[in-house]
């Protein structure tokens, strides 16, 4: 999220930074883009769908709801 300002919402798929997922702290997002990588990204950690999926399900990005 330290890199918010630098997001080119034209070229993800997400459509402003009131649309993004964040982490459960509020640090980190992710971004999704189709075709080749928006130069904006360019030395920014990469996953495919397959790799993001367990990753989003973690502790990290995902609290427990208390009953």
């Amino acid at each position: 999220m330290e890199n918010v300002d630098t997001i080119d919402f034209t070229q993800v798929l997400e459509d402003s930074v009131d649309t993004l997922r964040l982490s459960v702290n509020g640090t980190k997002t992710v971004l999704k883009f189709e075709g080749e990588m928006p130069n904006f990204l360019v030395g920014l950690q990469q996953y495919t769908h397959s790799e993001i999926l367990p990753i989003m399900k973690g502790d990290e990005w995902s609290k427990e709801l208390e009953i």
